[in-house]
């Protein structure tokens, strides 16, 4: 046996066309990094230059007459640290509600125990397809007396379909079935094993619907405008929206300080573009790990 195995090399060699597709893949993978890269790294570099350059177009790869004005003008401006607030408290508030939602469905779809297990299955699935549009929800949170208020930030998007499919077909394809059976075995009821034996066991998935949820939540801002009237409510987004508006709105001003306004705008905007950003870019180093397994998992098993 140890002749046999010595005869085979440690290395399959690599045939020319091996080498040239995966230099071709390799440049590919380079020019679409650079591609989704450069509008953050611009951003980042015009967020630091006098926004006269950035008008002009004299900012491409780095930064020009280096400047702090534009954090200066955020940390002083209220109604951005107002929204931020809201911000994270939807994002936080909203990913916990998701979480548990979200688990309590997928859990009892994925035992094969459950009654009519495959037919609810597909009324939740059919929501992906047909919803009742934006008139009867809005009309429904009226009525229900969430309108301008926390819970028409969370309550709407308490649940969504596809982040329940993928931690059903992860729960159903990942957790050995022997183990709630012997859970069973010894006592545990439902709410016992789901708590105690599967959910220590679905950390990746757990990681994955945290990122999906928290960057969903952290990035909304249509269903503020819809129901919300309270600018006191307002998440992040949308003072950034109106600060975008408004730099629209003073190229067609009435010439009032206007060339002032329209640099104020100008800078304020990167800066917060990026402030916005940093917390979501700072969540994704601890769930990148357990990201493709458990979108993997979740999504192809089952």
């Amino acid at each position: 046996m140890m002749k046999t195995a010595a005869r085979h090399p440690a290395h399959i060699k690599e045939s020319t066309g091996d080498r040239v597709f995966q230099a071709v893949i390799l440049v590919i993978g380079v020019l679409l990094m650079i591609v989704v890269a450069y509008p953050l790294y611009f951003t980042v570099i015009a967020s630091f230059s006098k926004p006269e350059d950035v008008l002009l177009g004299r900012v491409v790869f780095w930064p020009r007459n280096i400047s702090f004005e534009s954090y200066e003008m955020v940390i002083a401006e209220q109604s951005i640290w107002m929204g931020y607030g809201n911000t994270i408290l939807y994002t936080v508030l909203g990913t916990v509600l998701n979480l548990i939602l979200t688990t309590m469905i997928a859990y009892p779809l994925s035992c094969k125990e459950t009654p009519f297990r495959g037919p609810l299955t597909f009324v939740a699935s059919f929501t992906m397809l047909f919803s009742g549009g934006l008139i009867p929800t809005y009309l429904l949170v009226r009525q229900l007396g969430m309108y301008n208020t926390i819970w028409a930030m969370l309550l709407p998007t308490g649940i969504t379909t596809y982040n329940m499919l993928v931690m059903k077909n992860f729960f159903q394809s990942s957790i050995p079935g022997e183990l709630k059976e012997a859970a069973h075995l010894d006592g545990c009821n439902d709410f016992q094993t789901l708590f105690h034996i599967v959910l220590p066991l679905s950390g990746s998935i757990i990681a994955v619907m945290v990122l999906f949820y928290a960057v969903a939540h952290w990035n909304e801002y249509f269903n503020a405008l819809i129901y919300l009237k309270d600018r006191g409510r307002m998440p992040l987004q949308v003072i950034l929206r109106e600060i975008l508006l408004q730099n629209q709105e003073l190229a067609t001003g009435d010439g009032t300080g206007l060339y002032e306004k329209m640099m104020a705008a100008e800078t304020m905007k990167y800066a917060i573009i990026i402030i916005a950003s940093v917390p979501v870019i700072c969540l994704y180093p601890f769930v990148q790990k357990h990201f493709v397994k458990g979108v993997m998992v979740g999504a192809i098993k089952g």
